[in-house]
């Protein structure tokens, strides 16, 4: 007899992930190579080559020969191994695809491939002669700026673009007349500037101390402090201290608007490399600041939600700025929650996290209820003026002009005529939310999404702010031929020209997505107001959100009402919020301030708690109110949303989701190995956790561009029985079959329904 075969050896491989819509890797023959985890390669993908990044050891198999890795992009990980684990378990909670979230962290240049020596740092100083062309004031524009925000320092590029946005032109004409020229940044330790720090207040001290005294490890503070109480400066005297220790400090902020306040705040406090993250730079620059965070050379990472995925191999400190704010829920794709994942960093790096807002979000505030997290109080402004006093103005019954009552508009005489700022906060852009013909009753409604079309005056359109269809302003009623098309309501555009028309003689700055579209827009509109001299604001929340404008004295909040009545379980945290942090925008200088607010529901209990008690009370009528409701933060959630051109295709994959999910969390029906349910959950406490499914049923917008849209809500008082059920579910839901044009995603812990 001959000798037994042997069996063939296993092939080394790898794991990989690629920029698909699939929760796993691929494996791939390694060689000779040995490739660390979060390595870019080449890989060969059906025709093409496709870039990818190593997970880790691949399965063993003697089956199917596997393709070889075409080539090894980095000599040493991309990613560290922090940061890819981190991004695993992103991937594993909140239901992504593994290839998508790790690739999603990168930015576009290097998920191309591009070696990251193409990054080198471009940085420019201004010469001797430019430092006396600025103080001889001989340049004008955009040069005259540059060369002013340019000072004595050297700035890369993304903190120009960030500072200044329109800088590149101005850079072109000044280095031809030989004003400013590249220049190399020093390594030198980061340091202190000089006589750049405050005396702190007693709070201030204390809620320091406090932190400071926690010692290292991974320990979250939220720093709830009014606004105007200082809560940036303790975030400066912290980070600091993590620079004084060698360490890295991130910052989150939750809108671009909000970086370059925080970069001036930065720079004029340490001379330090910061790297400036956030969607409106260049490719190359957002590559750049992300390698400089890599390497350690950037000390401080400053960015918008997606900075939260900068690599941190000294991380000392992680700030996450204005928590409460909706803008840290990624509402597209990988719906991940970028506070919730500066939590998961901060605890794998082990360093303690600063969570500020005037108005922490309930999720919050529950777990500094359970001891999760530790809060801290400022409760007095920097200036120590008294809260400024709240205006209740009662509609019923009123003529109002535009929607401004007589006794607003008295508020605002008063304003302007003291040399003073006013903001008016309407949460509407446009002219007017609803078209209407009096003659017939038609109105313009978009045909994509069946909702009414917004009419914008000043371009004489009517745009869809839920698919961006648009159409010119018809001159006539396209239903009966009227001359009788009447604008009902009013938005941001319309109180604009209301204004104007009142106080022809006074600057009137509309501040809207539509106003500051171009890259520099909001910068521009706060250049103007930084004089001081007097101006009316009309905006929507972007201007409720952290902006120091001393001389604006007087709130007008003349959109409450909307927010009272919601069927979202949401509006009333934020409409509360949003009151707090617009009002929080009058007086926050030297001078006293004064709020208006304009309703129809004076007694309503949610506007009298608030008034009487403060967000405080507020927060805990709310929280009181969910957890007798049974939502979130006392359950937890997890919503499928589908879409589909075609609405049996549609109706059809949602009732195939919903048997799935029934499959997912019964237990086996022959009775064998039955003492454990799905996910080894005991009956009797799947019975006390249990899961409830809510749907399918149809999107509170069931039509959007065209597409019928449906979803499915899953609910558990407890997460663990939820993530069990949502592990078991989305294999089955993968494997459904997948209608053409239909798109569908799990969005754990949404912070809407919509």
């Amino acid at each position: 007899m001959g000798r037994p075969s042997q069996p063939e050896p296993a092939v080394r491989s790898v794991q990989v992930a690629l920029p698909l819509p699939l929760p796993h890797g691929f494996d791939y023959r390694a060689g000779d190579a040995h490739l660390a985890p979060g390595t870019r390669v080449r890989v060969p993908f059906g025709r093409g080559q496709r870039v990818g990044i190593v997970l880790g050891a691949g399965t063993p198999s003697t089956a199917a020969p596997l393709k070889p890795i075409s080539e090894v992009l980095d000599p040493s990980p991309l990613l560290d191994g922090e940061l890819l684990t981190s991004l695993g378990r992103a991937a594993d909670y909140w239901c992504g695809a593994i290839g998508e979230v790790v690739f999603g962290a990168l930015p576009v240049a290097l998920r191309a491939g591009h070696a990251t020596e193409e990054f080198a740092e471009a940085a420019w100083r201004a010469t001797a002669a430019g430092s006396a062309a600025r103080d001889a004031h001989t340049r004008r524009g955009g040069s005259a700026a540059l060369l002013e925000v340019l000072g004595d320092a050297i700035l890369s590029a993304s903190e120009l673009d960030t500072l200044l946005p329109s800088w590149r032109a101005a850079a072109r004409r000044l280095t031809a007349a030989g004003l400013i020229a590249h220049a190399q940044r020093s390594h030198n330790p980061p340091c202190v500037r000089e006589g750049a720090a405050p005396v702190l207040r007693d709070e201030q001290a204390d809620a320091l101390a406090a932190i400071l005294s926690a010692g290292g490890g991974f320990h979250p503070f939220v720093l709830q402090g009014v606004t105007g109480s200082g809560k940036t400066e303790i975030y400066l005297r912290l980070t600091e201290r993590a620079l004084q220790q060698g360490r890295q400090a991130l910052w989150l902020v939750p809108e671009i608007g909000l970086v370059p306040q925080a970069l001036r705040r930065l720079r004029a406090r340490f001379d330090a490399r910061i790297a400036v993250l956030h969607s409106n730079l260049a490719e190359g620059e957002r590559a750049r600041a992300w390698l400089d965070a890599r390497s350690g050379q950037a000390a401080i990472v400053l960015g918008t939600r997606s900075a939260v995925f900068a690599p941190l191999p000294r991380a000392g400190l992680i700030i996450v700025d204005e928590e409460h704010d909706a803008s840290y829920k990624q509402q597209e794709g990988f719906r991940y929650h970028a506070r919730d994942f500066a939590l998961l960093r901060a605890q794998a790096r082990g360093v303690p996290i600063i969570l500020g807002s005037a108005t922490p979000a309930l999720e919050t505030l529950a777990n500094v209820d359970a001891g999760r997290y530790t809060r801290l109080r400022l409760r007095q402004r920097i200036h120590a003026h008294p809260p400024s006093p709240v205006h209740v103005l009662d509609l019923r019954g009123l003529t109002l002009a535009h929607g401004l009552s007589p006794a607003l508009l008295e508020a605002l005489d008063a304003c302007v005529a003291r040399g003073e700022q006013a903001l008016v906060f309407k949460n509407r852009r446009g002219y007017a939310p609803v078209l209407l013909c009096h003659a017939c009753g038609w109105h313009a409604t978009c045909p994509a999404c069946e909702k009414p079309l917004t009419l914008y005056r000043g371009r004489r359109s009517l745009e869809c702010h839920h698919c961006g269809h648009h159409e010119r302003l018809p001159e006539a009623c396209p239903q009966c031929g009227a001359q009788a098309l009447m604008p009902q309501g009013q938005g941001t555009e319309r109180l604009e020209e209301a204004l104007v028309a009142r106080y022809p003689e006074v600057p009137v700055l509309r501040v809207d997505r539509d106003s500051t579209r171009q890259r520099d827009g909001f910068a521009k509109l706060l250049d103007r107001l930084a004089a001081g001299g007097p101006a009316i604001l009309v905006g929507t929340q972007i201007l409720a959100k952290g902006h120091d404008l001393p001389n604006l004295t007087t709130v007008a909040i003349v959109g409450v009402d909307e927010g009272l009545h919601s069927v979202d379980f949401h509006a009333g945290e934020r409409l509360a919020q949003l009151i707090v942090q617009v009002a929080g925008r009058a007086g926050r200088a030297a001078k006293p301030g004064s709020v208006w607010l304009q309703t129809h529901e004076p007694e309503h209990p949610l506007l009298l708690t608030l008034l009487r008690g403060g967000y405080d009370a507020a927060a805990a009528l709310q929280l009181g109110e969910r957890r007798a409701s049974g939502l979130p933060p006392f359950a937890h959630l997890a919503l499928l949303r589908a879409e589909s051109p075609h609405r049996d295709a549609l109706d059809g994959f949602m009732a195939a989701a919903r048997d799935a999910i029934g499959q997912a969390i019964l237990p086996p029906a022959n009775g064998r190995g039955s003492a454990r349910g799905a996910g080894g959950v005991r009956p009797a406490q799947r019975r006390k956790n249990a899961l409830r499914i809510n749907g399918p049923i149809a999107a509170p917008m069931p039509l959007k561009a065209g597409r019928h849209r449906a979803q499915l809500l899953l609910e558990s008082t407890h997460r663990a029985p939820l993530r069990q059920a949502l592990a078991a579910w989305r294999p089955r839901l993968d494997a459904l079959p997948q209608p053409r044009g239909l798109r569908w995603s799990i969005d754990v812990d949404p912070v809407d329904l919509y």
